[in-house]
């Protein structure tokens, strides 16, 4: 009986830690724990406005395709997502713009969201992240 008992405790041991560490999904959002090299990044343009303005051509440029005009994730390439692409209203709603700076970066591992890093400029990151705070409100 104790071998059965300790068995199941283990089982339960292994789902427990594939549930938990580093994701949660909230209103269909995945937010993934921000890696400590990004963790409080906060923008160095802040809001400003010509910041934001180069933000908006770099995003329309590069990423109304996938999160469509209006950031809620219906771009003509975005209907064929699947995953579908986030929906910028909610990310700005649950996540902090570290979070928004490091998946601009990094990607998404198992979606279509790609690593920015290697094709914009570290300029250009910071201003379409002061672009989608500034224009993406819940």
């Amino acid at each position: 009986m104790k071998k059965y008992l300790f068995i199941a405790m283990l089982l339960a041991a292994f789902v427990l830690a594939a549930c938990g560490g580093g994701t949660s999904n909230t209103g269909g959002i995945t937010l993934h724990e921000v890696p400590a090299e990004y963790a409080g990044w906060t923008n160095p343009l802040g809001g400003d406005a010509a910041a934001i303005a180069a933000g908006k051509v770099v995003f329309e440029t590069n990423c109304v395709s996938c999160h469509g005009a209006t950031g809620l994730g219906d771009g003509e390439a975005g209907a064929v997502l699947d995953p579908p692409p986030a929906d910028l209203h909610k990310v700005n709603e649950l996540a902090g713009e570290d979070f928004i700076y490091f998946v601009i970066n990094e990607g998404v591992e198992g979606t279509s969201m790609v690593a920015w890093k290697d094709t914009l400029t570290q300029e250009q990151i910071q201003q379409v992240a002061a672009y989608i705070r500034a224009t993406f409100t819940p």
